[in-house]
This record gives structure tokens, C-alpha cells and sequence, in this order.
């Protein structure tokens, strides 16, 4: 026993989600946008910086796909709330994403979406009325089968992909980890314990979450093995993904990775320290390797870069 004083968390005042006010719904996602269209956008685009960039990057992809190497996507949770899963989604279905990787909010926003149709809440107001994620199905549903996986020993985006799938959960078309599972690729959820609305759940299980999580860290670094010829998205992580992609590529190193000709993107409104630097500059020495950096709205750039690369595989 700790010797000393440790919220109660079995006291908190908890309410259904059901109650809480959402500034986010799937009846405000986007729609993946016609390849059609988004050809004529980027062929219009002057042969110039940024625009001459996302180009490489739409052909960088597609040469990587149609080679049979690993295109991954990094994720933060603001990614999700914007509401451009749908168009990442249909990357997924025509099999250029191979592996999803995304942090504990990402999965947290995901899953509400799934499961209720809705997220995001004001963080400020509630923080103020210390109702902040101080919701009962989100907690309870996530913390069960993160137990039920460590008892299986299964990681946790590949657990709470299948127990979308399962309920099934009525919005699971518009979930990341839900398609993921029902694809066959792998979905990682990275997490650090205390950054998370569903760690102050009382039935957390610290234990099983960590577990779980170290797990997904060994299958994100298994899939970087084939570092080769591939490439790594980070759309809108700007800590903890580029840090745990710096750790899992440099296990993947060790273990005998070859990084010739990977390519990594960082596409985010500002463009932050650690991914520029663990995403963008640092593994990309190696000869053919590029580090590419597009700055935008994930609203826009997301849909015309998904459709984009669609287009080029037509």
C-alpha cells in the first residue's frame, strides 16, 4: 500500500453519456470526396512547395501500396473529432492502410463515435463543473474489454476493434478500429496512463491497459520491420506518436530493419517539435528515405489527400 493519500475514485459523480452535450456527431462527417475531383484539384495546384510536396506524397504512397509495402497511419484524437474517418476508412477498404496506429484519445473519441454516434464534449465548462469525462459507458465499456484482453493476452486496438464488431455497435461503419478488425490489419492504441478520461474510471485495471498497450507497442514495432519502401503517416499527434515511432522504429532497427526508401509525413495544422524531428527528419537518413511535412486543416487536407491517392490507383 501506498503510504500516501490516493483519491478515492469509487466517490466520483458520474453521469451517463447520454446526458452530456456533444459538439461532435456522425451527421456532420464528411463524405469521401469524388477521385474525380480531387485529380482536378491537384492537377490545378502550381509546381510548388507544399503543393509540389503533396504530390510526391500521393505518389510516394501509391508506388508503396502497389509494391506491396506497408503504408501506416498515426493518429491523434483530434483527427477522429474533425470527422474524416470515413475518408481514411475508404484507404483501408481499397488496402493501402495496412496498420493503424493511434493514441489512447483517438480511441476514446472512436469508440463514442462508434457506440453513440457522438463525442467531444467542452472541455472548459465541464472541467469547471468537474464533469469532464465523467461518463459512465465510455469508461466501463473500454476498461472491460481492456481486462478481457489482458486475460486473453491480446492487445488493445485489436480487443476493442472486435468488441465494436461483436455488439455490434450501431455507428461501427464510421469507426477506424472497428473497420480495422473486420479488415484483418492490425489497429495499435498507445496510451500513458493518466491522459485519459477512462483512467479515472474506478474500474480501471492500470495493470491490464498497460499490458495491453506494451503488447500493441511490439506488434507496431513487428509491422516497422518492413520499414522498406514504406510509409508512415502522423496526422495530428503531436507528442505521443512520434514518440513511440521513434522507439518501436528503433527496435525494428536493431532487430535488422532496413529504412531505404521509407517515407514519412507529418500533416498537421502547426507543425510541432517531435514529429518534425522523430517523424520527419531523424529516420529519414537513409538512402531514398524522405521526410515530407504538409501543414492544413485535418478537415481539408485529409478528405483531398484520401482522394487523391484513389485517384492515382485508378
Amino acid at each position: 500500500m501506498s503510504r500516501y493519500r490516493e483519491a478515492d475514485l469509487s466517490k466520483l459523480t458520474r453521469l451517463s453519456a447520454h446526458e452530456r452535450p456533444t459538439k461532435v456527431s456522425v451527421a456532420d462527417f464528411a463524405r469521401p470526396l469524388d477521385p474525380r475531383a480531387a485529380a482536378a484539384v491537384i492537377a490545378s495546384l502550381p509546381d510548388q512547395l507544399a503543393a509540389r510536396t503533396l504530390r510526391e506524397v500521393i505518389a510516394r504512397t501509391v508506388t508503396a501500396h502497389r509494391a506491396g509495402r506497408p503504408v501506416v497511419l498515426m493518429l491523434g484524437g483530434h483527427v477522429v473529432k474533425v470527422g474524416v474517418s470515413p475518408c481514411l476508412i475508404t484507404l483501408i477498404e481499397r488496402g493501402v492502410f495496412t496498420h493503424v496506429a493511434m493514441n489512447g484519445a483517438a480511441a476514446i473519441h472512436d469508440i463514442e463515435i462508434a457506440r453513440m454516434g457522438c463525442t467531444s464534449e467542452d472541455v472548459e465548462a465541464n472541467l469547471a463543473s468537474g464533469t469532464f469525462g465523467m461518463v459512465d459507458e465510455t469508461g466501463t465499456f473500454m476498461n472491460r474489454v481492456a481486462s478481457d484482453a489482458a486475460r486473453a493476452g491480446d492487445g488493445l486496438g485489436e480487443a476493442w476493434g472486435a468488441a465494436l464488431e461483436a455488439e455490434p455497435a450501431p455507428h461501427r461503419d464510421f469507426s477506424l478500429l472497428a473497420r480495422a478488425a473486420r479488415r484483418g490489419i492490425p489497429a495499435t492504441v498507445h496510451v500513458a496512463l493518466g491522459t485519459d478520461t477512462i483512467h479515472y474510471d474506478p474500474g480501471c485495471d492500470g495493470a491490464a491497459l498497460g499490458g495491453g498497450s506494451l503488447r500493441d507497442f511490439r506488434i507496431f514495432a513487428a509491422a516497422l520491420s518492413e520499414a522498406r519502401g514504406a510509409v508512415v503517416f502522423n496526422l495530428g499527434s503531436a507528442v505521443l506518436m512520434p514518440e513511440v515511432f521513434l522507439k518501436a522504429l528503433t527496435v525494428a532497427r536493431n532487430l535488422g530493419a532496413s529504412l531505404d526508401g521509407l517515407t514519412t509525413v507529418n500533416m498537421d495544422q502547426i507543425q510541432h517539435y517531435r514529429p518534425r524531428h522523430n517523424v520527419v527528419d531523424r529516420p529519414t537518413r537513409a538512402p531514398g528515405a524522405r521526410g515530407c511535412s504538409l501543414t492544413g486543416h485535418h478537415e481539408i487536407m485529409v478528405p483531398l489527400l484520401c482522394a487523391a491517392v484513389v485517384a492515382e490507383l485508378a
